[in-house]
């Protein structure tokens, strides 16, 4: 019922700065919350950062003062600005969106930090 799609990865250097965006569309007005995950190979999904419908924000300690979420909700979007990123921080990026209890995904978009 809810629909993501990522947009944005590439390829940047260590110390670099990217943002990626995650558009959302079909029962949007449901969506409680908006999150960003992140899956390197061989590891485990993780949160990195989410963003309530109230504005609050949610981070994971690794991206604490490199990473800001945010929404423009006339576009029905959510982004994440990534600054100082390191080679941990490559992964793919995945779009997550909450609808009470129901959590919805989009396909992903690759990031890579080069050293």
């Amino acid at each position: 019922q809810v629909q993501l799609v990522e947009s944005g990865g590439g390829l940047v250097q260590a110390g670099g700065s990217l943002r990626v965006s995650c558009e959302a569309s079909g029962n949007i007005f449901s969506i409680n919350a908006m999150g960003w995950y992140r899956q390197a190979p061989g590891k485990q999904r993780e949160l990195v950062a989410l963003i309530t419908n109230g504005g609050q924000t949610t981070y994971r300690d690794s991206v604490k003062g490199r990473f800001t979420i945010s929404r423009d909700n006339a576009k029905n979007t959510v982004y994440l600005q990534m600054n100082s990123l390191k080679s941990d921080d490559t992964a793919v990026y995945y779009c997550n969106a909450w609808v009470h209890t129901t959590g919805y995904w989009g396909q992903g978009t690759q990031v890579t930090v080069s050293s």
